[in-house]
């Protein structure tokens, strides 16, 4: 049976080195029954965003330079572990994974939301297809999954942010303990899945890789999921953004859904709860030092899980300022409105505040949805907006943590709660 999941993002199979040390970690625990979730290597999702705005909002030529750069970039990888010696068969797979790619991209009649999840998807279908080529070089025995086949969708309606058909999803992935022969290594994609009739992909958001991870091990019953990482384990702050940054080694679930909800990228949202459903403990561990201890995330708690401040920025935030025209109270009627035109847009709101005639929220700025939420409350409200914003968020404040970091920008909102004070930041 399969009893843990290891997680590998975009940094971690960034270029060959990178590649080969998965693998030097991966052959030092290839007999304990393990599930690998892999990423895009390094930027290729934003690679592929790139080629597929080109190919919608430019001419086919500016679309094809953006391709030859995904090629190019996976075949630079290809040659670091394989040099001449590639397998024909392989070569032959990855050529043909690109061309799949390339008959996606240029169906640009389809609606943009749909047509980004059927091309960026080959992102994780490519890393996948190197990696367990490499595994099988260092004698490490794999298995090849498709994720589209186990991660299914609700429905074929929701594309960007699917979600997630439990039921369905117990149903394929629990046959794979049935399925697994001991001593292999399973390897599947991050972040993606499909339909149930298998006709369409579809992906669980931004970073969902880490919420793949967390589906594999709630329906598998796993131990532990462990997500590999460029830092030693869970910190309180970004380290390119703060000096003196500490590790937290211990936290319970209640804390790291707090910290994931208001930005920190370390963890996805949705992760924590498919854990905590079955008490299954999460690790965050290096892959530059695995040898480190990691930290943990269980259901324990701990009177010293609460002793260090942790500082999450969430940059490109959009502020929406809402008030009724009528003037009327922000009263549950006209939240009902408003939040049920952010739930059909599919806006999360990262932090809200209300009064007696407004609300406002900031959410990940996105063009395209700022619009259609105008355009959805334009009749009965007015709205304001300011965009390319900070959202800065002290969780455990201590007064005059914050000072630091917001000297000389302007504070467009404020807000505290017990334990958590945040500031809506522009320059």
């Amino acid at each position: 049976m399969i009893q843990k999941i290891y997680k590998f993002g975009g940094a971690s199979v960034k270029d060959a080195d990178a590649v080969r040390n998965l693998a030097d970690i991966v052959g030092q625990h290839k007999d304990e029954d393990i599930l690998l979730v892999v990423s895009a290597m390094g930027k290729t999702t934003n690679m592929l965003e790139k080629a597929l705005a080109n190919f919608r909002e430019h001419d086919g030529n500016l679309g094809m330079d953006a391709l030859h750069e995904v090629i190019a970039y996976h075949d630079g990888i290809i040659n670091g572990l394989f040099g001449e010696d590639a397998n024909p068969g392989f070569a032959e797979n990855i050529a043909g994974l690109f061309i799949e790619l390339w008959e996606k991209l240029q169906k640009t009649d389809a609606p943009y939301d749909y047509q980004y999840d059927q091309t960026v998807c080959y992102g994780e279908l490519i890393s996948t297809s190197i990696i367990q080529e490499y595994l099988s070089k260092c004698d490490i025995p794999t298995r090849w999954l498709d994720a589209r086949k186990y991660v299914i969708a609700e429905d074929d309606t929701h594309f960007r942010a699917a979600n997630p058909d439990w039921d369905e999803m117990r149903l394929r992935i629990s046959k794979l303990n049935d399925e697994h022969i001991r001593g292999l290594v399973c390897i599947t994609q991050g972040f993606i899945g499909g339909t149930a009739d298998g006709k369409h992909s579809v992906t669980l958001g931004r970073e969902g890789s880490d919420f793949t991870a967390a589906i594999f091990a709630n329906c598998l019953d796993a131990e532990e999921v462990t997500i590999w990482k460029d830092v030693d384990g869970l910190l309180n702050a970004d380290p390119k953004r703060f000096a003196d940054t500490v590790k937290i080694p211990h936290i319970p679930y209640s804390e790291a859904i707090e910290l994931a909800f208001y930005g920190a990228t370390i963890i996805h949202p949705k992760t924590i709860k498919p854990l905590q459903n079955k008490g299954i403990t999460l690790k965050v561990q290096s892959f530059l030092n695995p040898d480190h201890e990691p930290t943990i995330i269980d259901g324990n708690h701990r009177k010293s899980d609460e002793s260090i401040p942790s500082f999450i920025v969430k940059d490109n935030q959009t502020l929406v300022s809402i008030t009724p025209r009528d003037y009327s109270f922000m009263n549950v009627h006209n939240l009902q409105v408003i939040f049920e035109a952010c739930d059909e847009l599919r806006i999360h709101a990262n932090m809200i505040q209300t009064s007696a005639l407004m609300l406002s929220f900031c959410f990940d700025s996105d063009a395209q949805r700022l619009s259609q939420l105008r355009n959805l409350l334009h009749n009965s409200f007015k709205i304001k907006y300011n965009e390319g914003l900070q959202l800065f968020t002290i969780r455990h404040y201590r007064e005059g943590l914050e000072l630091d970091f917001i000297a000389g920008k302007s504070i467009l909102v404020k807000q505290s709660s017990r334990s958590t004070m945040q500031f809506v930041l522009g320059a």
